[in-house]
């Protein structure tokens, strides 16, 4: 029989990835959401607050995905 393989460094590198593309994609979509909510707000000042308010939800919800990916890329990497 062949020597048994260590697959130890490849699981921190799949969660080191894995991490590494959740929090790009997070910070991604939160500078589109948060660009287009600026110039919304450039656009129609009176509905500042409307707007914010309607920002708030998808930029708490990438947050909250972006946390989630983290935690189960850590997860994986220290079973």
């Amino acid at each position: 029989m062949g020597e048994a393989v260590n697959l130890v460094p490849y699981a921190y590198a799949g969660a080191a990835l894995g991490a590494g593309l959740a929090v790009l994609g997070a910070g991604l979509g939160i500078g589109r959401l948060a660009a287009a909510s600026a110039e919304a707000i450039a656009r129609q000042p009176a509905a500042a607050s409307q707007i914010t308010a309607a920002t708030n939800l998808p930029l708490f919800l990438l947050e909250g995905v972006a946390i989630i990916a983290e935690v189960v890329c850590l997860l994986v990497a220290f079973k």
